[in-house]
């Protein structure tokens, strides 16, 4: 059942409301944190390809879109959560958008296609962060100069960069630590 409710806080959505369903472990990244995050990304968010690489109710990649990126690929295994994301979507007719529902760290061990900017959000306390960044950078899956966003809970996870990548910027907002990081390799 949906029930959650997210805001678009820029771009052609901007102020738009969107439900989203109940699960275990999603949380939608803030408002507050998504108007930081995408005041770092300014001057590179436009035409850009991304990947939400753990979509959940979809709140990172449909701020990218509504700021004009040119294409975002959301991945996410929990059906109720691409349902409603399908439906959002649908409302906001995001051609530019696709949605794979897939187990993002056995995807990342396919095919690649580099991005731009890929957003790493998984369920905090899953051990899931550390694969995903290695599997991102030996993988193929970012463009030069790619960034990547990292977000985890700021008491006992932690990470390291992959080689090749850079750490840009850092904050921590209550329980919620996030980076943004560079892809040097290739660059």
């Amino acid at each position: 059942m949906v029930t959650n409710q997210l805001r678009i806080i820029g771009g052609q959505w901007r102020g738009r409301k969107l439900r989203f369903a109940d699960g275990e472990g999603l949380r939608p990244t803030t408002d507050r944190i998504r108007e930081t995050l995408f005041n770092w990304l300014q001057g590179i968010i436009e035409g850009a390809r991304c990947l939400d690489l753990y979509a959940g109710s979809g709140a990172l990649g449909l701020e990218a879109l509504s700021r004009g990126a040119g294409e975002v690929v959301f991945w996410e295994k929990n059906p109720k959560a691409v349902h409603a994301l399908r439906e959002n979507l649908a409302l906001l007719k995001a051609g530019q958008a696709e949605l794979v529902q897939t187990n993002s760290l056995q995807a990342l061990q396919g095919p690649a296609r580099p991005f731009d900017l890929v957003f790493v959000d998984p369920p905090f306390g899953r051990e899931r962060l550390q694969p995903s960044l290695d599997l991102l950078a030996s993988g193929g899956w970012l463009a030069p100069g790619a960034r990547i966003y990292i977000e985890h809970a700021s008491k006992g996870e932690g990470f390291e960069l992959p080689p090749g990548w850079e750490l840009l910027r850092s904050k921590q907002a209550g329980q919620v630590a996030y980076h943004l990081a560079k892809n040097t390799a290739g660059t």
